[in-house]
């Protein structure tokens, strides 16, 4: 497949632009990375609103309780690492417990982060961040996503966690494919099996997809962009018709997407299941492609746990 790529820190710092311009109750926070995150972009325009509040992200996270208790509608951002592994306490007593209106957008995410290596490379964010009650959890799968999922958490009650990368990842959806908080999306209807994605690995699942129909293979594949809460009805819809899933992720195997399906799945329909994501392992330094394939993050990988899955369900 030919993909355009987009930038989704890009298209983050588009989107909050835009709601900057639209409600003056949106403030935006940033522990000293605001040229990364691209919140400084928010800040140009709107400095009475923006604090920096230097490395700094427990500190950064209880500030933005406290204005979200005054009444503001608060987007916090730092690398994935830090924003929820270093904040869990502040997020889980300050914010979730208090059900928040504060939107934690977290860029830098995931093995791509590449040379950075492991203590950099959030791969347990979207368990520790899935585990909080009252707090929502989306991963988008492209720029377009990621632009149209801030728009729509500004108008979203309680605590929000988006994650976010920071390579440039293939264009999967437009502006005028809808999002809704909660919803998965169906990008390519299949009968053989389920290939739900959430993040860039929609992409490589759509390519997947591909080579399998070249083997005969019908893949279906949905785009679960919300983690928390999980759309079970359009799994549900889906696995009925197939018999058979693929969870795809650039996050640990375990707690994640895969994990939440999994969850689902077990009490509801019994059906072959096989995860896709990175060994309960921390990453590595790396280029961003090489670590994709030596974690299992390829259309190769993809393709293969199908294959299997296939035969599982014929037995």
């Amino acid at each position: 497949m030919k993909w355009m790529y987009t930038s989704q820190r890009k298209e983050y710092a588009n989107a909050l632009t835009e709601v900057g311009k639209e409600r003056t109750d949106v403030v935006v926070l940033d522990a000293d990375l605001s040229s990364s995150t691209r919140t400084a972009e928010f800040a140009k325009n709107f400095p009475e609103r923006f604090f920096n509040c230097g490395i700094a992200e427990q500190n950064m996270i209880g500030t933005a309780a406290g204005l979200a208790a005054a009444g503001k509608t608060v987007f916090a951002s730092t690398f994935a690492a830090f924003a929820t592994g270093r904040c869990w306490d502040q997020i889980r007593q300050a914010v979730a417990y208090s059900n928040l209106d504060v939107k934690i957008v977290a860029t830098h995410a995931g093995i791509t982060v590449g040379p950075d290596g492991a203590t950099h490379q959030a791969l347990e964010d979207i368990a520790i961040m899935r585990v909080l009650p009252n707090m929502t959890v989306i991963v988008p799968a492209d720029g377009a996503e990621t632009y149209k999922a801030i728009k729509a958490i500004a108008n979203y009650k309680g605590p929000c966690y988006v994650r976010l990368g920071r390579s440039d990842v293939p264009l999967v959806t437009s502006m005028e494919t809808p999002f809704e908080v909660g919803k998965a999306y169906l990008l390519k209807e299949g009968s053989d099996i389920t290939l739900a994605a959430c993040g860039q690995m929609v992409a490589i699942c759509l390519e997947a997809a591909e080579e399998l129909e070249s083997r005969g293979i019908s893949a279906e594949v949905l785009n679960v962009s919300t983690i928390k809460p999980l759309d079970k009805d359009a799994i549900a819809k889906s696995v009925e018709k197939t018999g058979c899933i693929v969870t795809a992720e650039e996050h640990s195997i375990e707690g994640g997407l895969g994990s939440a399906v999994c969850e689902f799945l077990c009490e509801t329909y019994s059906v072959p299941q096989q995860r896709i994501g990175t060994p309960a392992c921390f990453g590595e330094s790396g280029e961003s492609d090489a670590l994709m394939k030596k974690y299992g993050l390829t259309k190769e990988h993809v393709v293969e746990a199908s294959e299997k899955v296939i035969r599982r369900k014929k037995q």
